[in-house]
């Protein structure tokens, strides 16, 4: 009998893309772009001069392979850092059931109104993906949600477990609807900001196409999951990752535990400090300028929650304290989205957002310092896997940049659309973006790395400088769902225990679908006289 085929670990084959670089780094020649910076509403950015090529020295890589390993982690630190501070601080509340507790009440109501005869025809648990999707299609679209994906897989993929789904459905309520709102940007400044104001266009204009082209995009995402979805509903041993759920399915299994009515002192005393503590800062910050997109809106958000958070709390100690910790968890979301559109929060804040949320978690629930302190590396050492999986995949990018070939390959690419016409202009654009998106997956390197260059080439064959910014947007946004050195994707598979390769198996005919979707959503930038391009 044949023996059956082992699918390679995701170690193994980020290590064989390592392996990979290092070859191109033997195949093409070193060279350069001369680079020079330049204000980008209101940010200097380093940009490429134009017809600036050189070739030069190249650096072939050999046991270089090796090293980047180690340079990959110190590349990747801070998601690292996040994903390690994030898995702890869930690990506390994991201990105190309280997300347990919040999915089975959440259950228990959407069981109570599915009788409904309009929620009945079109499912429940379709409404409720659709909806989660749409959220996190939004944040992706307004304000580039991207890493904070992270944090969200751990509740999602319990709640996807729990309606009788696999973790993919759960990574695609939060993860992939970020991330086609993301590719379809409405406001993004990390992408749509910074590649409009290199091209000279005023910020966010064409946003009425682009708003068309998010709503297309967001409804063939939530179309291909809830598709997906009642597959797996109706035989759940289709899922490619049934045996790899057990993780998921062992830790929701127990529906027996009990639910505390009394919340102990240490969790009034937690309530009473943390709402002191907001209240300072709703006195030192009392006005928030919110920014979406290129518009600023002066609220007093600080104080706003401040107060909610009193009162909340107040009415869900009264009746748990496995609500109050849920109280927390949704309270740590509203101060992130605020400190993220008000006060430029990146991955540190983040991460001390949610450690201070599991350590209030365990105090809430009484536990001793060491107890917490034992909970919380329990859950380093469960989630460190995924952290591991992040460094290794960074060293991909390190290859390429000692290699000194990225600039070569651009060079090489960008040289292609010579006498192409529009049409097959913005095609090579746009496939230019989706290759260069597996190098540099950075949406504003990139920006700053192409745009001057593909603005130039758009004028030459007289295509708007709005489609190539669109060509941008879409090869930047689609293959973030697949490239193996985007450390949010490495890291949120990690924590979901969902294998790469099985992950590419399954998100392989919706990037291909996206990526002819998105170019007959660029055609009509060519041919229609569309506002703003």
């Amino acid at each position: 009998m044949a023996k059956s085929r082992k699918i390679p670990h995701t170690y193994v084959i980020v290590f064989y893309i390592i392996v990979v670089a290092a070859i191109v780094t033997w195949l093409v020649p070193g060279g350069s772009f001369e680079r020079h910076k330049v204000e980008v509403n209101g940010i200097e950015r380093e940009v490429i001069k134009n017809q600036s090529f050189q070739f030069g020295e190249s650096h072939p890589q050999t046991w270089q392979v090796f090293s980047a390993i180690f340079d990959g982690f110190v590349d990747k630190a801070d998601i690292i850092v996040f994903i390690l501070l994030i898995g702890g601080a869930f690990w506390i509340m994991n201990e105190s059931k309280a997300i347990d507790t919040g999915i089975l009440s959440f259950l228990r109501w959407t069981k109570r109104i599915e009788h409904w005869r309009f929620l009945k025809f079109l499912g429940i648990e379709n409404i409720i993906i659709a909806l989660i999707m749409i959220v996190f299609s939004l944040f992706g679209a307004i304000f580039g949600m991207s890493e904070e994906t992270i944090a969200f897989t751990i509740v999602f993929i319990p709640l996807a477990i729990r309606m009788g789904y696999d973790s993919i459905v759960g990574v695609a309520m939060c993860y992939v609807g970020a991330h086609i709102g993301f590719a379809g940007a409405l406001l993004n400044p990390f992408t749509i900001g910074i590649a409009q104001g290199i091209s000279n266009l005023p910020l966010f204009s064409g946003i009425e196409y682009r708003l068309f082209c998010w709503v297309v995009i967001t409804i063939t995402g939530i179309a291909f999951v809830l598709w997906y979805a009642n597959k797996v509903k109706k035989n759940p041993k289709v899922s490619s990752v049934y045996e790899e759920d057990k993780y998921w399915r062992k830790a929701g299994s127990d529906e027996s535990h009990e639910i505390n009515t009394k919340a102990p002192l240490s969790a009034w005393i937690t309530w009473g400090l943390l709402s002191a503590a907001l209240m300072a800062y709703a006195v030192i910050y009392p006005i928030s300028s919110l920014s979406i997109g290129n518009s600023t809106s002066s609220v007093p958000a600080l104080p706003i929650l401040a107060a909610l958070f009193l009162i909340s709390g107040f009415f869900a100690l009264r009746k748990g304290v496995q609500f109050f910790i849920l109280n927390l968890l949704m309270f740590t979301i509203f101060y992130l989205i605020t400190g993220v559109m008000g006060y430029g929060w990146y991955v540190m804040e983040i991460a001390t957002l949610f450690f201070v949320m599991g350590l209030a978690s365990g105090i809430s629930m009484g536990y001793s310092p060491n107890a917490i302190t034992k909970s919380f590396l329990a859950g380093v050492n469960d989630i460190l896997p995924a952290a591991m999986v992040v460094g290794l995949a960074g060293g991909i990018i390190i290859v390429l940049k000692n290699g000194g070939v990225i600039d070569t390959l651009l060079y090489y690419a960008s040289s292609g659309m010579e006498e192409t016409g529009k049409t097959g202009t913005i095609g090579i654009m746009y496939a230019l973006q989706t290759g260069i998106n597996i190098i540099i997956p950075s949406g504003s390197a990139k920006a700053a790395l192409t745009m001057p260059i593909m603005s130039q080439f758009s004028d030459l064959v007289g295509l708007s400088r709005q489609a190539t910014v669109m060509a941008f947007q879409f090869g930047d946004g689609f293959t973030n769902m697949i490239t193996p050195t985007s450390g949010v994707l490495i890291g949120v598979l990690g924590i979901a225990r969902i294998p790469y390769s099985k992950w590419v198996k399954w998100i392989f005919p919706f990037i291909l679908g996206l990526f002819i979707l998105g170019f007959l959503l660029l055609l009509p930038t060519v041919y229609m006289n569309l506002n703003g391009f």
